[in-house]
């Protein structure tokens, strides 16, 4: 289907830029009010793009393919198209981009006290990176995207955060720095081997037998060396985003220094570009590499759930409890990976999106808390649930979804990661259930520690949620709920997609 919606998707918050650039930096309703709505039209957009998104199509949907530019070569011009289109997978995250940018704007015109314009610009050129991201076909494209989400956090980072602001974003800067140049450098060999930057044209050059690219005597090439070569350094690349650890440090800190926006959209939506590119890239070009490499994806995974868990239990912090739950959260995408089949694929996905909800609502809850009690240490908390118990009734339910409540999105991804996992590796699965167990406590630790027992004097006048702060937490909840009740408003349009790419690695 030719169109140009998801351009119009991606680049809609260009309107806002143009906007905010005739804007008074003195008009600060105004600036919070148009960065509010630039964010409501790709929202909106998205669901025009999923009604008419066809779930029996495992091919790529709404393809824009533009000439760009070539590149010459030995008298031969490459040439190098602006491509973009959505699947079965990266549909639903372009809507969890959309979601989560409405939803952090919201939380930019609450938490965020000062130099609301150059805010809401930085912010903006990062959504388009967000979204851009998800839609391009292209790897030139998405590098583009990509580096457009880092240079604004490291920004907002460093600007809106709190003490040791400056500190967490050159270490953010230069985890994802190195990750970016590692990949850079993938790219540019990939490109120099297949002479293609388009994903479907990559794919099918490394995949497809009977491609001149996978007959030994064609100048393209590529070994068995070489593609193990690639594919350990597009794991170290998105291992850093994810985080996988013990490269998950630079997280750590930027989750707790960071302003609320930046965290809503880190832990709702950048930290899934990782798990997002292991899927395309790393299974998507390399198969055969990823089957045999399955077992190292699950041991990383089961590392991640327990590290992350037993981390989480001892925090004395709420936002470093939620720093190592997220840790821990993304190693059941790993686990799901490392199935190699559509179950457990489809497990990782439905975690990505139902984490990337869930993560958002609790660390906008945090926020909220800590902006009337200046405070996330759980011994200076307690009793919250008589001055403020909407926020502590959501702070429960979302503690629900994340440790996998029955009806909530938490539960269906989880069941879903495990069950693709248990036909392949039950011993690594029977072991990653363990970090459920471990989920469930400290969520409630967190959730007792903050909510419940005797109110402290001076957090027995707290106003509880303003109507500002409701509706996102409403509307996220609701997202949770639909996904938790009606799965198959989220596995229904992957599953022509998955039925696509598990058959290339024997699933």
């Amino acid at each position: 289907m030719d169109t140009m919606l998801l351009t119009l998707i991606t680049f809609s918050p260009l309107l806002g830029l143009v906007l905010l650039a005739f804007i008074p930096r003195t008009q600060a309703g105004t600036i919070k009010l148009i960065g509010i709505l630039s964010t409501v039209l790709p929202l909106l957009l998205t669901f025009v793009m999923y009604a008419g998104f066809d779930f029996n199509l495992a091919a790529l949907q709404f393809h824009e393919q533009i000439r760009w530019f070539a590149i010459p070569a030995d008298q031969v011009e490459f040439p190098i198209y602006y491509e973009m289109g959505v699947d079965g997978l990266s549909m639903p995250l372009v809507m969890l981009a959309a979601l989560i940018g409405f939803f952090a704007s919201v939380a930019g015109a609450i938490f965020i006290k000062k130099r609301w314009k150059e805010f809401y610009i930085l912010f903006l050129i990062m959504l388009i990176g967000m979204i851009g991201v998800f839609t391009s076909q292209n790897l030139f494209l998405f590098f583009i995207f990509f580096e457009f989400t880092l240079i604004p956090m490291f920004f907002i980072m460093g600007i809106w955060g709190y003490v040791e602001r400056e500190k967490a974003a050159f270490k953010f800067l230069l985890y994802n720095g190195v990750g970016s140049a590692i990949m850079l450098i993938v790219f540019v060999a990939l490109f120099m081997n297949v002479w293609t930057l388009s994903f479907k044209e990559i794919a099918d050059a490394l995949t497809n037998p009977m491609s001149p690219y996978n007959i030994q005597e064609a100048p393209g090439y590529i070994d068995e060396t070489l593609r193990y070569g690639l594919f350990l350094a597009l794991l170290i690349a998105f291992a850093i985003k994810m985080p996988i650890a013990p490269l998950h440090t630079w997280m750590v800190k930027a989750y707790q220094e960071s302003p609320a926006p930046a965290v809503l959209v880190s832990s709702g939506v950048l930290i899934k570009i990782g798990a997002y590119g292991l899927i395309r890239f790393n299974i998507g070009f390399f198969p055969e590499v990823a089957m045999d490499m399955a077992q190292v994806l699950a041991v990383l995974g089961l590392i991640n759930i327990i590290y992350g868990a037993l981390l989480a239990l001892v925090q004395k912090s709420l936002k470093m409890v939620l720093a190592y739950s997220s840790l821990s959260h993304m190693g059941i995408v790993l686990l799901g990976l490392a199935s190699m089949n559509a179950v457990g694929f489809q497990g990782a996905i439905f975690q990505m999106v139902s984490h990337g909800l869930v993560a958002a609502l609790m660390f906008f809850i945090v926020s909220m808390i800590f902006e009337r009690t200046s405070t996330a240490e759980l011994e200076d908390l307690g009793g919250l649930a008589k001055s403020m118990p909407f926020v502590a009734g959501m702070f429960l339910a979302a503690a629900m979804a994340s440790a996998g409540l029955p009806g909530m999105s938490g539960f269906i991804s989880e069941f879903m990661a495990f069950l693709g996992l248990f036909r392949e590796m039950p011993i690594h699965a029977a072991i990653g259930t363990l970090g459920i167990i471990l989920t469930a406590v400290y969520l409630l630790r967190a959730v007792l520690g903050t909510t419940y027992g005797p109110t402290p004097e001076r957090w027995a006048s707290l106003s509880d949620a303003r109507p500002l702060e409701v509706l996102p937490m409403v509307i996220i909840l609701g997202f949770i709920l639909l996904i938790g009740v009606y799965p198959s408003v989220l596995s229904d349009p992957m599953q022509a997609t998955l039925h696509n790419i598990v058959p290339r690695i024997g699933g």
